[in-house]
Parts: structure tokens; sequence; C-alpha cells
């Protein structure tokens, strides 16, 4: 396990050279990567897909390649780039995914010899479900307009003694922040440009999924959610709640499409012996991309080199604690990893 300073001197020292490189968008218009010429190319908060008529498997299946980038978003709004966030992003999905596959099943190929911390998520298109499904234990202190957290403190103002968020009727009184919630609850969100918390019966109304859909998609995440639970604990973390995409195969099946039980996709806190959370200065000690929320303090913010730097610090060791596992980083340019990775997996599924 690299320890906090091997940590900073590795982020200090080729921070800067791992971000290097063209994005998937101009590699594909200079020519880098012939196979992927005139296919489609949609730039996203986490990753850019691409996807094209031509771009099928041996089998027919349409293939989506994601690219998972080194930008930060919070509030909606891109904050600039990360050391490293892609390769430990990668590694803590691919982590993750072995756990839960067998219950939220996944969109991804098998690509003999592709890295675990590939920058390269090779998958089906799928049919993308126009939902996110949000699951929550605790209500945890938040920014995001979304969050419980802010509902409840409208709430408060309003001097109200119940709570109605996303179909869930809570009394006012009987919630704390960073508090344990009465049960799981399924939160689901609008998949929009700006995300709007809603319930299943809004969802099905406006034809996001059926019920039978949601219905599947939530009882799966529920049983997906305490298996990492229990998973966790072995790690002395809580799984405080979590962010799952969804989508329907070529076979009719609902799968995960996209990444799963990742530090920017989730809340993971530190536990003590006893089950309760650690807390420094009365905040919950966090694994996620809260401390990166915190940082920001004004519309437009841009993260400083310092700010990116430390926050690449926060994710490494993060990954190491959620794994148990040393970090073993790729230190070559991020478009020399991404080519090499892109023509692994092209040569694997198209031949």
């Amino acid at each position: 396990m690299l320890n906090e300073q091997q940590v900073r001197e590795l982020v200090a020292s080729h921070g800067a050279a791992v971000n290097e490189g063209r994005s998937i968008k101009q590699l594909i218009a200079d020519g880098a990567v012939p196979r992927l010429r005139g296919c489609t190319v949609l730039e996203g908060k986490v990753s850019d897909s691409v996807f094209g008529e031509a771009l099928k498997t041996r089998a027919g299946k349409p293939i989506r390649l994601m690219f998972r980038n080194n930008r930060i978003s919070t509030h909606d709004e891109n904050r600039g780039k990360i050391p490293f966030k892609d390769q430990v992003l990668a590694f803590n999905h691919d982590h993750m995914l072995r756990l839960v596959k067998s219950v939220l099943g996944s969109s991804q190929f098998e690509i003999p010899g592709l890295s675990p911390a590939s920058t390269v998520i090779p998958a089906e298109n799928v049919k993308l479900l126009m939902v996110e499904n949000v699951l929550r234990l605790y209500m945890a202190e938040s920014t995001t307009s979304t969050s419980l957290y802010q509902h409840w403190l409208a709430a408060k103002k309003a001097g109200q003694t119940t709570l109605d968020y996303a179909g869930h009727r809570l009394e006012v009184a009987a919630l704390q922040v960073n508090g344990r919630l009465p049960y799981v609850m399924d939160t689901p969100s609008t998949k929009d440009k700006v995300d709007r918390t809603t319930d299943a019966d809004a969802l099905i109304r406006d034809g996001a999924c059926t019920r039978d859909q949601y219905i599947q998609i939530r009882n799966a995440s529920v049983m997906a959610f305490g298996m990492v639970t229990q998973y966790l604990a072995q790690k002395r973390m809580i799984l405080v709640d979590t962010k799952t995409e969804h989508g329907v195969n070529a076979e009719g099946k609902i799968v995960a499409a996209d990444e799963l039980y990742t530090m920017d996709s989730s809340r993971f806190w530190a536990m003590n012996e006893d089950g309760s959370v650690v807390t420094r200065d009365g905040k919950p000690v966090s694994f996620s991309k809260e401390f990166a929320r915190g940082m920001v303090k004004e519309k437009g913010q841009q993260f400083s080199t310092e700010q990116a730097n430390e926050i690449a610090v926060r994710y490494i060791q993060g990954l190491q604690h959620l794994t148990g596992e040393a970090f073993k980083p790729d230190l070559r340019p991020r478009e020399k990893r991404i080519i090499e990775s892109t023509n692994l997996i092209l040569d694997s599924l198209l031949g």
C-alpha cells in the first residue's frame, strides 16, 4: 500500500504527465483511431461515449466505447482535470462490479488482457432507461439541490412536520444531519441536463420506464446495496448512498449501464469498531467526491493545480482503503493509454 507521502509524491511528480493528450473526439478527427472514423462522440460528465452504425461485434451486437475522463464536475459544472482520476475510478468500478454483477448484470464486454484500470470501457450499446437510480441509507449533509438534506432544510424552514421526498413520507423532527434513515430509500431522479428528484409514479407516467422495469431495478439495486454494505463493513466503511444507471440489452434484459459504487457515484464514510461513523471536526470522514464539492466557493470556479492534486491524493487513498490493494498507476500519457486500449478492444470485438 502506498502511504500518504508516497501518494503525494506520485501526484506531484507525474500528475501533469498522465493527463496529457488529445480527447477521443480529437483523436478520431486526427485519424489516430481509424476504425472509429465516422462514429458519434457524446461528451459527458464522467465519460465520453463513442458508437455508430458500423460499430458492432462479430455477433452483431452494437458497441458503445466509454472513455472515462479525468474531468470532475460538481453541482452540474465541470471544475477541471484531476490527475489519475480516470485510472482510480476505472479500477474502483471494476472491483465493485465483480461483487454485484450477478445481481445487477452489466453491459460490459470481457476483453482478454484489458487492464482493470483501463480508461476505455467496452460495452454493449444498450437502450438506456432515462432514470438515475439513487438509494440512500443516511441523510448526508450535501450542497446538491436534489439531496434529501436540502429538501429537509427547506421543510424545516417552512415549519413542516412531515416531508414528502421521492414518494417517501418522513417526520422532519426524526431526521438528523448525517443520521441513519429508517430504511434504504429509493429516491430516483430524472436523467436530464439538470437532475431532478422525483418518484417512481412520475417516472412511469412520463415514460422513463415501465412499472415492471422500475420494480426490477429497485429490487436488484436494494439487494446489491446490501451486498456492498456487508463487504464494506469488513473494510470499516459505511455505504451512505449510491447512484446507478441501467439499460435494456439485445436480449431484453435490464443491466447496469455505467459505473457502479465509485467514489463519484457513491458516498462512503469511515466506520468505528462499534459501527458508528468516524467524525473529524464534527463531519463524517468521507471517501467520496463530497470533499471536492466542499472546495467550491463560487459559481464557475475551476480548481487550481493545488486543489486538483489534493483531490487526486484523496481519490487514491480512498481507492486503497476501498479495495485493500496498493494503487498501481500507469504513468503513460493518457493519449497513449487510450489508443492502445481502444485497439486491443476493437481487435477482440471486431476481429
